[in-house]
């Protein structure tokens, strides 16, 4: 397990040294994955050595089991052929491979337990690198989402902080207000100027009609003074 253990404080260190430098976060996720697949290489290659090494105690196990069968027979050939002494050192040979066996034995089965706890946390790793890469997209499109808001964000943070461009803008909108007045007040006074025109016109058209009128019955007072002819 210890082999896991340090894969995975390496994988935590890059993961910091990678999120410490600030990149965007595309890049960093697929740089994660990367490191990930390296370090997961890295771990099938030691757990293959460590399948190996159980391998190899297995088969010297078996070797010390078949050397032990084989000494048993010849003290059995020496006891057949009457001669004890021959067969007794035959056993004592044998002996000696029964406790290097049972040796190998017991380093073997530790072998493999250790081996199958690899094997269960390699697969455990390579699921949760699996995961990762699942995540990754949905985790992009998060990261970008969260950017163009902060964007969003800043740009009205920054609009809003900017006094100046509002009161300028305020004083524009004033101006276009004393603008459309003033255009207001010079139809109004055209229209007024217009109007008075017009009475002035009607006045001495009255004018001029009572002027006429004054005249024609003056003229015919004036007829009646003047002897019938």
């Amino acid at each position: 397990m210890g082999i896991f253990s340090r894969l995975r404080t390496l994988i935590a260190s890059n993961v910091n040294d990678v999120i410490g430098k600030a990149e965007k976060p595309e890049k960093m996720l697929n740089q994660l994955i990367i490191e990930m697949n390296e370090q997961l290489i890295e771990s099938k290659k030691a757990v293959a050595m460590a399948i190996a090494d159980e391998k190899k105690l297995e088969r010297e196990k078996d070797n010390q089991l078949a050397q032990s069968k084989e000494w048993e027979r010849k003290a059995m050939l020496a006891v057949t052929s009457g001669k004890d002494d021959l067969a007794k050192e035959a056993l004592l040979r044998k002996k000696e491979y029964d406790i290097a066996g049972a040796e190998y034995q017991k380093q073997w089965e530790a072998q493999k337990t250790s081996v199958d706890s690899l094997k269960e946390s390699l697969r455990e790793l390579q699921n949760k690198i699996e995961e990762a890469q699942r995540k990754k997209n949905l985790l992009i499109a998060r990261a970008k989402r969260a950017e163009a808001q902060q964007k969003i964000q800043d740009t009205i943070s920054t609009v809003s902080g900017n006094k100046s461009a509002f009161e300028a803008f305020d004083r524009m909108a004033a101006k276009v207000d004393q603008m459309e007045a003033m255009a207001d007040a010079s139809k109004e006074l055209e229209d007024l100027s217009n109007s008075t025109n017009l009475e002035k016109q009607f006045k001495e058209l009255e004018k001029s009609d009572a002027s006429a009128d004054a005249l024609l019955l003056e003229l015919k007072e004036k007829m009646k003074a003047l002897p019938e002819k």
